[in-house]
């Protein structure tokens, strides 16, 4: 009696599967997929059992047979005249063998299959193995790693070492190829190359990667090194015909590019030679502006921790505290741990904030609800998915826990601002190399309907909650004034995003950078304008 029950766990397994999909974007719901995969292999064992089973009992009657065969074959006739063997032939040959066939034909996939078709539907799609291979080259480039990092497994932090396959590596730079990135490509089918010269076996042949790597080489426009690709190719398939056809058209490329490289040192020789002749023009002196680095790399070196800019004059103006908000009265007694992260943006976060029982109820009641992460759209006002988004997200009111609403008066008693035009807690859940681009929190004045259908103003301010360690990336970072704030789990960071005099405080602009190693759950309040009028009274100074 235990199969209906074991069937029951499995539909309602699946049924919260097939609520979801963007698998890869929350690592919190992919822990599902472990067990539907776990569940899988246990239903292949007994596929593999009962073959066994079967097979076995195959090879007692052929080796019972074998014998038997042998001995009566030497002397036919006599074996024979012994009425029993002549009665055992004739029901061996009329009944047993037929059974054998029986045995033989007996279908014992139905279990597996019918097990595997049921959970197939709710596998990962194509766009979740491209959404998780297309992390690997995000994290690749953010946290400047090399290929043979990723393959091995060497990555900071990790307690469950995986190695890449040349298969493996050979997917992902399909994938890179598919979405005409040869960069990546180039660097995945090195990868695949490089472990099957040192002797990786595969089904792959060097041949296939070779064919795919000279022609991302090309197509960065290094003509040399494609030739020389190609050429090793054709040393192991010489009749490959678009290898053969390729070697032509690069020597031809590189031939016309040595021409064009000719004349133009001519021609440079000649301007030189005029140059000395003709008596010399003062040069104007060149505007030379302040060299700006593009925010996305900012960006990027931030997540690594590199080039924050906090000097240690100002790093000595910041300091923790016993925080009671002006002798609040539900603080009085038992103060908060306050500790500046930041001076300008002021940023500060509560140590100790939030406990591990809230933690794991908030995610217990967030987990059957996340859905892909949205963003508001500037043009309609409205939300919509985002590529530059990587998360799940759901959102939790004091409906659903009583202890939501105790965790809301909690950040009012901290912050002293109302709570009741804030919108709801936001869980998210960040998957595969999951990441929050640059992006403001507030609306700026070319997004006059940012949140009017909300009706309660601008995000004045934002709470985040880190729910959990991430054991390498996932900061929370402020590219234009150099600041990274790293997770911490049970604590909580806050800022304003509006000055006093309600104008948007645009060093707030900010982004959570891919999660390398490790799952990270944040929870936030962005808290809005209506109701704080008395709480935070307006300033006349534009930047107050």
């Amino acid at each position: 009696m235990e199969l209906p029950c074991l069937c029951l766990l499995l539909l309602s397994c699946l049924q919260s599967l097939s609520a979801h999909n963007d698998f890869f974007t929350s690592i919190g719901q992919m822990t599902d997929l472990l067990y539907t995969e776990k569940d899988l292999v246990t239903s292949l064992k007994d596929y593999i059992k009962a073959e066994e089973n079967k097979l076995e009992q195959i090879k007692r009657w052929a080796d019972k047979l074998d014998s038997l065969t042998v001995t009566a074959t030497q002397d036919p006739e006599g074996f024979l005249g012994h009425p029993v063997n002549a009665f055992k032939l004739m029901k061996r040959l009329n009944t047993e063998w037929g059974d054998l066939e029986s045995l033989v034909l007996r279908d014992t996939t139905d279990g597996f299959i019918s097990n595997l078709t049921i959970q197939r539907q709710y596998f990962p799609t194509d766009e979740d193995q491209t959404g998780a291979a297309k992390a690997l080259l995000r994290l690749q480039d953010t946290y400047k790693l090399d290929a043979n990092t990723i393959s091995t497994g060497a990555l900071p932090g990790v307690k469950h070492k995986s190695h890449m396959t040349v298969e493996d590596c050979y997917e992902l730079g399909k994938i890179a190829y598919s979405d005409v990135d040869y960069y990546h490509t180039e660097l995945w089918m090195a990868q695949a190359l490089k472990q099957l010269n040192e002797g990786e076996e595969s089904t792959l042949d060097k041949v296939t990667v070779l064919d795919y790597l000279s022609y991302a080489i090309y197509q960065q426009g290094d003509l040399e090194r494609a030739l020389m690709y190609t050429r090793k190719l054709l040393e192991l398939d010489p009749e490959h015909q678009r290898a053969n056809g390729n070697v032509k058209y690069f020597e031809f490329q590189l031939e016309k590019q040595k021409k064009t490289e000719e004349e133009e040192a001519e021609k440079q020789n000649e301007r030189e030679k005029r140059d000395t002749s003709e008596p010399k023009k003062k040069k104007k002196p060149k505007n030379v502006s302040g060299h700006q680095i593009p925010e996305r790399k900012k960006y990027e070196m931030l997540c690594r921790g590199e080039g924050i800019k906090l000097t240690p004059r100002r790093q000595s103006r910041l300091f923790c505290r016993y925080y009671d908000n002006n002798h609040h009265p539900v603080l009085l007694l038992a103060p908060v741990k306050q500790q500046d992260e930041w001076d300008r943006p002021y940023i500060v976060r509560y140590l100790d904030i939030i406990s591990d029982s809230e933690i794991e109820r908030i995610k217990q009641l967030a987990k059957p609800r996340l859905r892909r992460a949205t963003v508001h759209d500037p043009q309609t006002g409205k939300l919509t998915t985002a590529q530059y988004r990587v998360s799940k997200s759901a959102w939790l009111t004091g409906y659903d826990d009583q202890m939501i609403e105790t965790i809301n008066q909690r950040i009012e008693d901290i912050t002293g601002l109302e709570m009741d035009t804030a919108e709801e807690l936001q869980v998210a859940n960040y998957g595969v190399g999951g990441q929050y681009e640059p992006h403001f929190d507030f609306g700026r004045k070319d997004e006059p309907d940012a949140f009017k259908e909300l009706g309660t103003g601008n995000r004045i301010a934002t709470w985040l909650f880190y729910m959990s360690d991430v054991s390498a990336g996932g900061a929370t970072v402020f590219p234009d004034v150099g600041a990274a704030v790293w997770p911490q789990k049970g604590t909580a960071v806050f800022w304003y995003n509006l000055f006093a005099s309600g104008e948007g405080d645009y060093s707030t602009r900010h982004a959570a950078c891919p999660v390398l190693v490790g799952n990270k759950w944040v929870s936030n309040k962005w808290i809005h304008e209506r109701g704080q009028e008395w709480r935070r009274p307006c300033a006349i100074n534009e930047t107050e």
